[in-house]
């Protein structure tokens, strides 16, 4: 009879492809279990932003950029609603991991800092498209929804996901109790988000509040976005590709550092 085999440490490449799939099945199904509060409940939040604000500007402001008011809201509302269920997906997910005293079963597995930061990115992002495909779907009954550059809508869908993802890992770790998460999203996620021209053509601004509102990355998303349907913008589409890409670099490389060097997740 041949001896049991002992067991030995199991050698993994260059990367943990396992454990990187498992993380990122982790952070989907986490909030597809819920899909009502995470998919559903954003498509009746943007739907009545949608009717106030049509109510409320529709009249006064009947087109902008050449195109129909609401047809130049939808975008940006669809916009704001991703980032939004990005940021919350990797924030809350890491937060309440630290509240319960759980976070040591995502830390204890072989997962580099890289990994970490892939996998809760990934889920944010994937929860972010998810919305937002399904604002989109439930939105065009209501509004006439036309893309004129797909790959315009796709790079800044993602990108402005994957930055709201990373943001919502670093106050995710930064965070000590629910309070602190809310003081990030009330006074960094809610202000650029407003000012970001969402619910206006940043044209209209006097001349600091314009400069204001092009060092804004949120401003950049939405561009870009609406441009990717309705063909217009209101900035440069090269800035704002650029500042995606080195905002997302950014966050990428303090999340990474966070992870690292244990901050706040190692006693």
């Amino acid at each position: 009879m041949l001896a049991p085999t002992p067991p030995s440490p199991r050698h993994f490449g260059a990367v943990n492809w396992l454990g990187l799939w498992t993380l990122y099945l982790k952070e989907v199904r986490r909030f597809l279990k819920v899909a009502t509060q995470t998919l559903l409940a954003p498509v009746v939040t943007t739907l009545l932003f949608l009717a106030i604000f049509s109510l409320a500007l529709g009249r006064a402001v009947q087109t902008v950029g050449g195109v129909p008011f609401i047809e130049f809201l939808a975008p940006g509302l669809i916009m704001m609603a991703m980032v939004q269920n990005a940021f919350a997906n990797t924030s809350s997910s890491l937060l309440i991991a630290k509240v319960q005293g759980n976070i040591v079963d995502v830390l204890m597995p072989p997962l580099r800092p890289g990994e970490l930061t892939l996998g809760f990115a990934a889920g944010g992002v994937s929860r972010g498209i998810l919305v937002g495909l399904t604002v989109g779907l439930v939105m065009w009954i209501f509004v006439p929804i036309r893309v004129h550059a797909p790959l315009f809508v796709l790079f800044h869908a993602v990108a402005a996901s994957l930055l709201l993802s990373l943001l919502g890992i670093a106050g995710g770790i930064w965070s000590e109790k629910f309070d602190h998460m809310a003081a990030v999203t009330n006074f960094v996620i809610t202000p650029l988000a407003f000012l970001s021209g969402t619910f206006y053509s940043v044209d209209r601004l006097p001349g600091l509040w314009q400069t204001a509102a092009h060092a804004n990355p949120f401003f950049y998303m939405i561009d870009g976005f609406r441009y990717g349907f309705i063909g217009h913008a209101d900035g440069s589409l090269a800035a704002g590709i650029a500042v995606l890409a080195a905002s997302n670099l950014v966050m990428g490389w303090i999340v990474y550092r966070m992870f690292a060097t244990g901050y706040k997740l190692k006693a």
